[in-house]
């Protein structure tokens, strides 16, 4: 099961440099049982390695704009150690009421994102470079607070704030989802947050998933694709914002 889901998983986010955190989490607390706090963690770590594996086709051919990744990070990496202390900070009991809900209600949010984002959007005639480390401030810090983020968030920013070509788009916006993830991976390991097992039995199936995912990416038309994973996101983050919810309506 869990080499499975690491293969589906890592296929999305080879094919559009999006949906590792807002797929991975649910489905580890959904179908696995895992506590909210620990498939965080776990699932920073499997979605930086299969993002490592995702990458490389998109920088061998110069799919990615390191000026604009360099601002990204700028405000990303500070925000996505914020978003881990504040993880790290609350117990148990005061973060599973809260996580769950805030988890599920970004996925959710996320999709209805994506929705609007299949449809074809105006470019900018200008470039407001300036405005993406600020931007990319917040995104860090919810990736670092609930893993999801960074796909979704950060290539809507490149699309109405750049004037980059959708493929690069992508390529740059996988590679900023990847430091993210491997700062806040990092930070979940040495507290313990990271269910090393399930990581190393999830990346079976996610490293052949991601290679095969970002060879596919140029074959598959991308607005459709976007649109099955926008319904698919939706009906997971509203299924997991009831989970967390429920106990205060249901006594």
């Amino acid at each position: 099961m869990e080499s499975i889901l690491g293969f589906a998983i890592a296929m999305i986010v080879g094919l559009t440099g999006a949906g590792g955190g807002p797929l991975t989490v649910p489905l580890l607390v959904l179908l696995l049982g895992r506590s909210a706090s620990e498939s965080v963690g776990t699932s920073l770590a499997f979605v930086f390695v299969t993002k490592v594996f995702a990458s490389p086709l998109y920088i061998f051919r110069k799919s990615v704009d390191w000026k604009i990744l360099g601002l990204m990070l700028a405000g990303g990496l500070p925000g996505v150690l914020l978003g881990s202390w504040i993880l790290l900070h609350l117990s148990k009991k005061q973060i599973e009421p809260i996580l769950l809900p805030l988890v599920g209600a970004t996925i959710a949010g996320l999709a209805f994102l994506r929705l609007f984002r299949t449809k074809q959007a105006p470019r900018p005639n200008v470039e407001r470079r300036w405005l993406i480390p600020l931007a990319t401030l917040p995104i860090g810090a919810e990736v670092g607070f609930s893993s999801a983020g960074a796909g979704a968030l950060g290539g809507l920013l490149l699309m109405y704030k750049t004037v980059l070509p959708t493929a690069t788009i992508v390529g740059t916006d996988l590679l900023f989802g990847m430091a993210l993830s491997f700062i806040g991976s990092g930070i979940h390991v040495i507290f313990g947050h990271v269910d090393q097992a399930l990581v190393t039995k999830m990346l079976i199936g996610g490293i052949p998933g991601a290679i095969i995912g970002s060879w596919l990416g140029t074959r598959i038309p991308g607005h459709k694709l976007q649109l099955a994973m926008s319904i698919v996101f939706g009906y997971l983050g509203l299924h997991m914002s009831w989970k967390g919810l429920a106990p205060l309506f249901i006594r």
